[in-house]
């Protein structure tokens, strides 16, 4: 149980992608499952590209600050499948979150930001 409901999740990824393509990303693909070195598969709500770089993205539209443990599972996550600098998008995030986030180069998004850039 994730605690979102499709249709708010599909609302926040529409967001999403008009935000990645408004900032110059291109976005690769959506709801996308890449197997790891590891053999797990890993699944990844946007793959975006900007320059050379690829990035997995998780979009979680939860109404509860997400843990730095959610940070950790995107972490290893796109490490595993050799993605650089993942990005997380959320309402709002624990300061135990951020504090990992910045020293592992993570990109937290909330739905603020991405609104007030939209507009």
């Amino acid at each position: 149980m994730s605690g979102e409901s499709p249709r708010r999740n599909q609302h926040l990824m529409e967001l999403a992608v008009r935000y990645f393509k408004k900032e110059g990303y291109k976005v690769k693909s959506e709801s996308t499952v890449l197997e790891g070195y590891s053999g797990i598969s890993r699944q990844f709500d946007l793959i975006v590209q900007k320059g050379r770089a690829e990035q997995g993205v998780w979009i979680r539209d939860w109404n509860r600050t997400i843990g730095v443990n959610i940070i950790i599972g995107l972490d290893t996550a796109s490490e595993d499948v050799g993605l650089s600098n993942p990005i997380l998008i959320g309402e709002k995030f624990s300061d135990h979150a951020k504090s990992y986030s910045n020293r592992r180069k993570i990109t937290l998004l909330t739905k603020q930001k991405i609104a007030m850039s939209l507009r």
